[in-house]
């Protein structure tokens, strides 16, 4: 049978209610955030999972915690984008400086490239392909 890939992204945080570009700044989760990731936890547990994988950051430990998860691996490959000298701002105030601005494109000044978010992929899924 083949192997099945589940991503899910961490709960609401108040910087993604704003808006604002998130990745070192490890922000928890809001008490909307928490909640839906709880309310992850009847619909996963009717799979079975091999392995749970996160992103290190407070706010992805905390949903999968949330939901139902306890044997947790840590994965920095899991991490959220790096920003760089973006982090915090958001794409509307980018865009007002640099008119044109794309993130899959250009990247984040000080943070990663998207052929660095690229290579961090192909890793993950080379070891995920061998479980």
């Amino acid at each position: 049978m083949p192997a099945h890939v589940v991503l899910i992204r961490h709960g609401e945080t108040a910087w993604s209610l704003t808006g604002q570009h998130t990745s070192h700044t490890d922000l928890p989760l809001t008490a909307h955030g928490e909640a839906q990731a709880q309310a992850l936890a009847p619909l996963l547990a009717r799979y079975s999972f091999a392995r749970v994988l996160s992103s290190p950051r407070r706010r992805a430990l905390e949903t999968a915690r949330l939901a139902g998860f306890d044997d947790i691996e840590i994965k920095a490959d899991l991490a959220e984008w790096d920003y760089g000298e973006y982090e915090g701002r958001t794409t509307a105030d980018i865009v007002a400086d640099r008119p044109g601005w794309s993130l899959w494109r250009d990247g984040a000044p000080g943070g990663e490239h998207p052929s660095d978010i690229g290579a961090r992929v192909d890793r993950l899924l080379a070891e995920v392909r061998e479980v």
